[in-house]
């Protein structure tokens, strides 16, 4: 699993690989606050992710309530489709943006 974050002045991209899980927990939920903190946009890609475990679809539904609370941007973009029902089930399909946005 491999979490990394590119920044710039106006967007935030973090990008998974890999089975998301509990070995990563930590580091995800550091990247993810940092991102947050920086108040640019924030797009997670998930085009390498494999799997999302039950934490990290809570690490992303709490980071985009934290998002839409301080008026950031938020997205998920290029989910596999085995991912796709994980985050749909946690009501976060409506923040998938296409890929060419």
């Amino acid at each position: 699993m491999g979490v990394t974050l590119k920044q710039d002045e106006s967007l935030n991209m973090l990008r998974l690989e890999g089975d998301v899980g509990i070995g990563c927990a930590a580091e995800f939920k550091g990247l993810l606050e940092q991102a947050l903190g920086s108040g640019g946009a924030v797009r997670v890609s998930l085009e390498g992710a494999t799997d999302l475990d039950v934490m990290a679809v809570q690490l992303l539904w709490a980071a985009e309530r934290k998002a839409r609370g301080t008026g950031v941007g938020f997205s998920l973009t290029e989910v596999p489709e085995p991912v796709l029902s994980a985050l749909d089930e946690a009501g976060l399909k409506e923040f998938i943006v296409p890929i060419n946005e």
